[in-house]
């Protein structure tokens, strides 16, 4: 299982790149691989600002749909768009290609955010 040193990740299982005050998500390695081949990825929360733990959209794979939670406050400011033709790329790559959003933060306090070391100890 992949859980690479350099981010930053949440006990549902979304991890978090954070660059100045803008962060990546996506879901981790280990939720793609429970999820199975993800056939639709849903964000309509472009836009909004959104509450660290509020739903910012959902992952529908073969047998399940699953929401996705915000793992800090702030903008919705961009959704990949390649997911919409290509949703098996969170399979694939779920730490780079795979990216489901980037959000501008409303602060750069990530303390409630897992080291990856903490987000392994979970698992």
């Amino acid at each position: 299982m992949n859980i690479p040193a350099d981010l930053k990740y949440t006990k549902d299982h979304e991890w978090v790149k954070i660059e100045g005050d803008i962060a990546t998500v996506g879901i981790t390695d280990f939720a793609q691989g429970e999820l199975g081949d993800i056939v639709f990825v849903d964000v309509d929360t472009v836009g909004d600002d959104v509450e660290e733990g509020e739903v910012f959209g959902s992952v529908e794979a073969v047998k399940t749909v699953s929401d996705l939670f915000m793992p800090l406050t702030g903008e919705v400011m961009e959704f990949n768009e390649e997911l919409e033709d290509n949703p098996e790329l969170v399979n694939e790559d779920p730490y780079g290609k795979g990216w489901m959003i980037k959000i501008k933060m409303a602060d750069t306090n990530v303390d409630s955010l897992l080291s990856a070391d903490d987000y392994k100890a979970i698992l």
